[in-house]
């Protein structure tokens, strides 16, 4: 290891800080870039009259003893931030019913609540248990997917166990393929109950969403893993990952944005920035260039030195989802009686999920620092198509109808009148493009279709020697835990040394 090496990492969002973090407590030299105001990406937060709302992401996993923050904050001799579980991880509200089907985070009680929930569907959920447990042990062999190099596939290799073979026939199956297996198919209620959940984590419902992926995404959440709530909010988990990056000598450079990543002789050299207050813009060489943006705006900032095949299939990928969120600040009379952390409603089986017709909901707790004493936050995401909001005839007109509606439909569930609502915005796919970068304000990665999950998927290892990517876009998908272990991954594909001319391409092309 060399402790002069240079590298720049593109983008302060969870795993662009975790890549830097690691490194820098590896020696490397390490430069931080990010256009935004504060770190954190889609998982930091704002302030406004006393209340603190998180961006996007509400939830984290991993944090468990063996989770995969706990495996990097160990590493990084940090403190994990203070959480505590969510139990349940989600209260669901299919359309005209008020008993909600509860994700309860104990196996024994969440297997009665399903039972009940959805009778004759229990062997497709003990099947999913395990294919999660293979996959699950799997992965925490630290597997390379894809593999791009001799020494990944060897990674690979290393992490296969007989009882990996079990998830193999169903590399290619979707969630909707295992209910047909089981006899499940015309079960409207199951199916729409997957449809949800799955749309939170993988952007895909259960006819495209890959099943060995929806087999860990649909059971995470029970203990001894779990998805927890933060304490203060979720900046405080990319808070500790800066102090643990400048502790160790890396530097994080706020409002400047990265114009260009340069590519000489086939290989990343460096990066042009613009600094945002003063519009100077400067080259900064690196060896390494780790990107933390998405594929989409990857091939803008390689610009015609993007490789043809890589931007043909960025080109083809299916549209992406993005968000329209409303943050309330309430008093806290207008918050139910025993209340969960995470709701999930649905208002008509017709309409789609999202466009206010489904809503994913985020409560805070007393005392858990969101809000002052006797007042609480709610935020409450739609997926929509960030195609309407960029042709829409009047922009404001269009955020004012998805604002209204969207509290008229938390008005069902929620005591929300003009006298407990103490503070209201709303934030659009502009609004996220504005303030993460992210291109046409997309959330939530590429959606884990079986032709963009594991194997198949973008690699961290891009075409161009020297150039990584991290985030959403590349294995595993979303989440904090998801884009924490694509920098766990370039950390070790880095640290290995592999010479970049031992890179693969397994879609025939030099230029995937």
């Amino acid at each position: 290891m060399n402790p002069s090496h240079r590298i720049v990492v593109v983008g302060a969002g969870i795993g662009g800080l975790t890549a830097a973090a690691l490194l820098a407590r590896r020696g490397y030299s390490v430069l931080v870039l990010d256009q935004a105001l504060v770190p954190g990406g889609c998982a930091s937060t704002f302030k406004r009259q006393g209340f603190t709302f998180d961006v996007g992401a509400t939830q984290v996993a991993g944090l468990e003893p063996g989770g995969i923050h706990h495996r990097i904050f160990a590493d990084l001799d940090l403190e994990l931030p203070p959480a505590t579980p969510c139990d349940p991880a989600c209260a669901v509200f299919l359309p005209g019913e008020t008993t909600p089907i509860s994700v309860w985070r104990d196996p024994e009680r969440w297997r009665q609540e399903r039972q009940r929930q959805f009778p004759g569907s229990e062997p497709f959920w003990r099947f999913l248990a395990d294919l999660f447990q293979a996959g699950w042990e799997f992965q925490g062999r630290d597997p390379v997917l894809p593999p791009r190099s001799l020494w990944d596939f060897w990674q690979l290799f290393q992490a296969v166990r007989p009882d990996t073979l079990l998830t193999l026939p169903h590399t290619f199956s979707t969630v909707e393929d295992a209910l047909r297996g089981y006899g499940l198919a015309s079960d409207r209620r199951l199916k729409t109950f997957l449809d949800l959940q799955l749309k939170l984590y993988s952007q895909v419902d259960a006819a495209a969403t890959a099943l060995l992926y929806a087999a860990t995404a649909l059971s995470v959440s029970q203990s001894p893993r779990g998805l927890f709530h933060l304490q203060g909010s979720l900046q405080t988990l990319s808070d500790r990952l800066v102090a643990a990056l400048e502790r160790d000598g890396g530097r994080l450079l706020m409002r400047h944005t990265v114009e260009q990543i340069q590519v000489e002789q086939g290989r990343a050299t460096g990066i042009v920035i613009r600094n945002q207050k003063t519009g100077q813009i400067w080259t900064e060489p690196a060896d390494q260039v780790i990107a933390n943006v998405t594929v989409q705006n990857l091939v803008q900032l390689l610009g015609d030195q993007v490789p043809v095949g890589y931007a043909h299939r960025v080109e083809k990928l299916p549209p992406a989802s993005s968000a329209f969120v409303v943050y309330l600040g309430v008093d806290q009379t207008a918050i139910p009686a025993n209340c969960p952390p995470h709701l999930q409603f649905l208002y008509d089986y017709e309409g789609p999920i999202g466009e206010n017709n489904s809503l994913f909901v985020s409560v805070s707790h007393p005392g858990d620092g969101r809000a002052p004493a006797g007042r609480a936050t709610i935020t409450a995401s739609s997926f929509t198509d960030p195609a309407a909001w960029e042709r829409c005839a009047d922009y404001e007109v269009l955020k004012q109808q998805y604002t209204e509606t969207a509290i008229a439909r938390l008005g069902q569930y929620f005591h929300l009148t003009e006298e407990t609502i103490c503070h209201q915005e709303a934030a659009t796919p502009r609004s996220f493009q504005r303030f993460t970068g992210r291109d046409r304000g997309i959330v939530g990665g590429i959606g884990m279709r079986v032709s963009t999950f594991g194997p198949f998927g973008f690699a961290n290892r891009t075409p161009i020697p020297g150039l990584w990517l991290v985030g959403d876009s590349t294995h595993p998908g979303e989440g904090t835990a998801g884009v924490s272990y694509s920098a766990l991954t370039v950390v070790r594909q880095i640290e290995a040394g592999i010479h970049p001319q031992t890179s693969l391409c397994l879609y025939g092309s030099p230029h995937c």
